[in-house]
């Protein structure tokens, strides 16, 4: 499922940020022999925008060996990052699931605060300007407020939504969902559950149920498990995938408030640390500010010429 294009304009925008961390550095290593001490700084300098352990040492390392055998004479340092830094995120699918007969059924999970309901309604406006059917179960009925908020964004950008009543089994919830999408013959049905800390054992079990229910009404559902986390938070999104993912299959990641952190450089150690591809990414507060995760784009965005 194509979610609309990914914009270097928008990206460029979206991580300036972290963009600014590395600029003014990387600016005075340009144009350097590659040596053990620029690499020393380079290293300092993915650590400081949340690269991550794995992803650092793994780099260092092999520019570490090529220094000594006198492999990196003349070459760029901008050049080589970025290099380096798409090579870790190469070959992952991260294509949106499409189911062979329609409804495909995407269900989105994450922690309380890390903008899950907004990045489920972003997600919804996108495959509307894309002309697909959309329709969205609140089985959020945990939190106060939630069904409301997101029946706001459904009115807003005009996408019809199932709901029950606060603290309403969010599995019946889905359940009639699942039925309104078939006999509807929706394009996506889109489900928002419950934000939920990665330690609530009972509300993780409530997850469980909520996909085991979409699957009895739509065959090979959910479709897509895509997990929702705040870029801001930093390393503390790993414990949270690595928790989730040992209750529901998550396929991807929806990286949100990745403008808002100079540290987006947590997309490679997401990556390295759980093997989830990162699948789209939020990068403002607007509905459109959504965009596929692209490698190429991103990595250009984040270490430019002249930056």
């Amino acid at each position: 499922m194509g979610l609309f294009r990914a914009t270097i304009a928008a990206l460029r925008g979206g991580l300036s940020k972290t963009r600014s961390v590395l600029s003014a550095p990387l600016a005075t290593m340009r144009g350097r022999v590659i040596d053990g001490d620029t690499i020393d700084e380079l290293e300092h300098l993915l650590l400081s925008s949340d690269v991550g352990v794995t992803t650092t040492d793994a780099i260092v390392e092999d520019l570490r060996h090529e220094v000594a055998n006198g492999a990196l004479e003349g070459q760029d340092i901008l050049e080589l990052l970025r290099e380096r830094l798409l090579q870790r995120l190469e070959g992952k699918n991260r294509s949106i699931a499409v189911a062979p007969t329609s409804p495909t059924a995407i269900l989105v999970a994450g922690v309380n605060g890390v903008g899950k309901t907004t990045s489920v309604a972003k997600i919804a406006r996108a495959l509307k300007d894309e002309g697909r059917t959309v329709l969205l179960a609140a089985a959020d009925t945990f939190r106060a407020g939630a069904v409301s908020q997101l029946a706001t964004w459904a009115e807003r950008i005009g996408i019809e939504i199932v709901k029950g009543d606060q603290g309403a089994d969010p599995a019946a919830v889905t359940f009639d969902a699942a039925s309104a999408a078939v006999s509807r013959n929706i394009d996506v049905l889109l489900i928002d559950t419950a934000g939920r800390l990665h330690t609530q054992d009972p509300l993780m079990r409530q997850l469980e149920k909520i996909q085991q229910v979409t699957t009895k009404k739509i065959e090979g559902a959910p479709h897509e498990v895509l997990l929702v986390l705040d870029a801001t938070q930093g390393q503390n999104t790993l414990s949270q995938a690595k928790r989730f993912s040992e209750s529901i299959a998550v396929t991807g990641i929806f990286l949100a408030k990745l403008d808002g952190t100079a540290r987006g450089g947590i997309v490679f150690a997401i990556e390295d640390e759980t093997g989830i591809p990162v699948k789209l990414i939020g990068i403002g507060e607007r509905p459109e500010d959504v965009e596929p995760f692209v490698p190429s784009a991103f990595v250009s965005a984040l270490i430019e010429d002249g930056t």
